[in-house]
Parts: C-alpha cells; structure tokens; sequence
C-alpha cells in the first residue's frame, strides 16, 4: 500500500514539475514565438527554394543560407518602408487636402435620400444640418471620435518599431532553420514518433505538407495577384500606388481579395475624367479576382493532397482566432486532426 502511494506521489509530482518546466519555458519565450512560428512557416514552405539555391552555389549552405535571408529580409521590409515612405513624401500633398477642407460646402442632398426605406427622412435632415453649418458642423460631428483616432493611429505609429523587430527576429530564426533544417526536421519526426508512433510521424510529415499546400495557394495567389495589381496602379498612374500595394496583399492573404482595393482608384480615375484609364484598371480588377477561384486551388492540391474545402475553412477560421498567423496554424490543425481522426477509425474497421 505504501508503495503504491508512494508511486502515485512521485507520478503527480512528475507531472506537475514537466508541467511547469513547460509553462515556464513558454513564459520565456513568449516575447519571440510569434517570430519564431512565422519562421517555421517560411523555411518550411521554401525549403525546396532553399535546395534548389544550394545546388546553384556549389553545394554551400551558407551562402544559399544568407541569400535567402537577405531576400527575405527585402521581402518583409521593403513594402512596409515604402508605405512608410510615400506617406512621409506626400505629407505635403495631405496636409493641402485637410486646409482645402476648410473652405468645403456640403450640398443640398438629392430627393432620393428622403424616400430611403426607415432611415430615409432622419439622413435627409441630418444632411441638411451638416450642409447649412458647413465645415464647422462637421467638425462638431467628428471631435468625440477624433480623440480615440488620434489614440489609434498614435499606437499603430509606435508599433511599426515593433513590427520591424518581429521582422527582424524572424528572419534570424528563418537564417539559423535554414541553416539547420535537417536536424530540426529529424528532432520533430522523432518527437511525433515518441508521442505517437507512427501515426504522431504521420502528422508532423503531415503538417509540413499542409503548410507548403497553403503557402503555395494562399501566399503565392497573393503575390500573383498583388504584382498585378501594382502593375495596373502603376501603368494608369494613380496615386499612392507604393501604399495601395501592401494594402492588396494583405487583403488577398487575409482572403478579403486584393480586387476590393482596386475598386476605389478605378471610381477615382472615372470621376476625375479618365475613363479609359478607369476601363484599363477595371479589367486588371476582373484579372485579379478570377485567379481566387482559378489558381489557388491548383496550387493547394499541388502542395498537399488534403481536401480544400478542409484547407479553406482552416484558413478563415485559423485567421479569425489567432491571426494573421492562423492562416497557417488553422490548415495544419485541422489537417493533422483530420488525419488522426481517419487512422483511428481505419483502425477500429480492421480491429
């Protein structure tokens, strides 16, 4: 008796201590997972980039190592300082907008406000509150918000530090996985294989292919789309093209679709009196929101042989619970899950 109590003791204690030991590391490294996660996901997704390089290089690790930081170093930061850059270039030219703002009138709203079902008649005579005070009406209606805006894009400011560390931070990880991809790849199947046999290797093999399925679909489709894109704003000129440019790959990874953005600057270029430019940029929107249905699927089926219903639900709702990075942590739990789930029941038929 005394025995077994004493083993059942020393059993909860070594479950508790591991616990902890778990936690705690966590707790340390917390400041760096997210850096560290998205690392993963870039060298798990370009590995095969990354041999094909070494191949070219005379078989030198090291080189091909530091040319794919480097590339990904200009990838992460060049598009953020070039948003950056062009707000601070045309400071100026916004800073004109707001005092020509001052001296703005609102007109008359036109009849069909009024017979607009259920809000009609209060946005008509809000209407014409706001055009009989003019500009200082207005800003009587934004002042309780402009506080909290202020607030807002003052945060959104000091985070850009932030976001470069994390960049930076990522890339380090991305250089010494790269440099070490086999041995850490070796320690993870081992890991699965510990934990569960054959099945636990089956999944981390699995989750290798589901990450580069949603690379391939998800990233690629959105650089695709994204190049475009940036060519059509640029070939018609339109303004703010460097910043428009981030703004479209984030809708596209986001699964919004990059062809939202464009939609303001074809109004514009219609409203400022260039239809053709307007046609131009309008067929680049159709071109830009096709590929969603035409080349992401043949790139995900590529890159992983999982259903894609089972990768497009993982991407929206890994997005909304953890992220952007749960564009990659949705598809792969759900893919690992999926996985166990049929060897289990294939199991229990045989059994």
């Amino acid at each position: 008796m005394n025995d077994s109590r004493n083993d059942l003791t020393r059993a909860v204690l070594n479950v508790l201590f591991i616990g902890a030991l778990i936690g705690a590391s966590f707790w340390v490294l917390r400041p760096f997972l997210g850096a560290f996660i998205w690392a993963i996901m870039i060298v798990v997704a370009t590995w095969p980039m990354l041999m094909a390089l070494e191949r070219r290089v005379g078989h030198r690790r090291w080189l091909a190592t530091g040319i794919m930081s480097i590339v990904l170093l200009l990838v992460l930061v060049v598009p953020l300082s070039a948003a950056v850059g062009t707000l601070v270039s045309h400071s100026d030219q916004i800073a004109g907008w707001v005092r020509d703002l001052q001296g703005m009138q609102l007109p008359p709203p036109p009849s069909w406000v009024a017979h607009l079902p259920f809000v009609g008649e209060r946005a008509a005579s809000a209407w014409e509150d706001l055009a009989r005070g003019g500009m200082q009406a207005m800003i009587a209606l934004v002042t309780p918000y402009a506080g909290v805006v202020t607030k807002w894009v003052v945060a959104q400011a000091g985070g850009l530090g932030a976001l470069f560390l994390q960049f930076v931070l990522t890339v380090v990880a991305a250089a010494v996985l790269y440099a070490r991809g086999e041995q850490a790849a070796d320690w993870a199947l081992r890991f699965g294989a510990r934990l569960g046999g054959a099945a636990g290797e089956n999944a981390i093999r699995l989750s290798g292919q589901a990450i580069r399925g949603v690379a391939m679909g998800v990233v690629v489709t959105a650089i695709v789309q994204t190049v475009i894109g940036a060519l059509g704003l640029a070939i018609a000129r339109v303004p703010f093209a460097s910043l428009l440019t981030p703004v479209m790959f984030l809708a596209a990874v986001a699964q919004i679709g990059a062809g939202i953005v464009l939609i303001g600057p074809v109004a514009w270029l219609y409203w400022s009196g260039s239809p053709g430019w307007g046609t131009f940029l309008l067929v680049v929107l159709l071109v830009v929101s096709t590929l969603d249905n035409v080349l992401r699927p043949i790139l995900i089926r590529k890159g992983a042989d999982l259903p894609l219903i089972l990768i497009f639900v993982g991407v929206i709702g890994g997005l909304v619970a953890f992220g952007l990075i749960g564009i990659f942590v949705g598809p792969v739990v759900l893919a690992v899950a999926h996985t166990l789930m049929n060897a289990w029941m294939d199991k229990r038929a045989d059994a």
